[in-house]
């Protein structure tokens, strides 16, 4: 049994287009990181889809029992796929995601999805300092312009600088050509 998971973060309708959270590239991301989960398939590796649902019916984005809040048609988890649902960042943060990868003796984690500057740079972190080997794909994973002091960043900038973070102490960061070529 192969000892790699593969954890596919919040890929869900909001961040499409026609969403209430689009993100810039959503839809090549999604491309790639379909990708990532036809090779984990024929390669025996356990996929894990995680889902965000705020806890307040004011949020803007995910609300739970909307359909913004449904795992995108283009990733769809297959049958007996886990779907963890997280209500933080962190995708381990009050969760079973680590139990579910401890059970099942994994090794290492390869992170997809989005939002690059949050949901994949939380979760990055965490699987690195709960000792597991970390690979971020970084063309599989979108994010959006994000402002601060009165100044928009543009979502490329925002997704190189954490991808930068994530490569310089936490994981090791690739394409998806890279990652496929293994």
């Amino acid at each position: 049994m192969s000892k790699r998971a593969i954890i596919v973060v919040d890929l869900q309708n909001d961040y499409w287009p026609s969403g209430k959270w689009p993100l810039v590239g959503i839809e090549k991301a999604a491309e790639n990181a379909a990708k990532v989960i036809e090779k984990a398939h024929s390669g025996g590796d356990l996929v894990i889809h995680v889902r965000h649902e705020f806890l307040s019916p004011d949020a803007p984005f995910f609300i739970p029992g909307t359909e913004g809040v449904e795992i995108n048609p283009a990733v769809q988890p297959t049958e007996g796929e886990p779907v963890v649902v997280k209500n933080h960042p962190n995708s381990f943060h009050g969760t079973e995601l680590k139990q579910i990868l401890d059970e099942k003796g994994i090794e290492e984690v390869v992170v997809i999805g989005a939002m690059s500057h949050m949901c994949i740079a939380a979760t990055g972190r965490a699987a690195a300092d709960f000792g597991y080997n970390t690979v971020v794909i970084h063309d599989a994973c979108a994010t959006r312009d994000v402002e601060f002091n009165g100044m928009t960043v543009p979502a490329a900038q925002v997704h190189a600088a954490n991808m930068s973070a994530l490569a310089f102490a936490y994981s090791k960061v690739i394409a998806t050509s890279e990652y496929i070529s293994q």
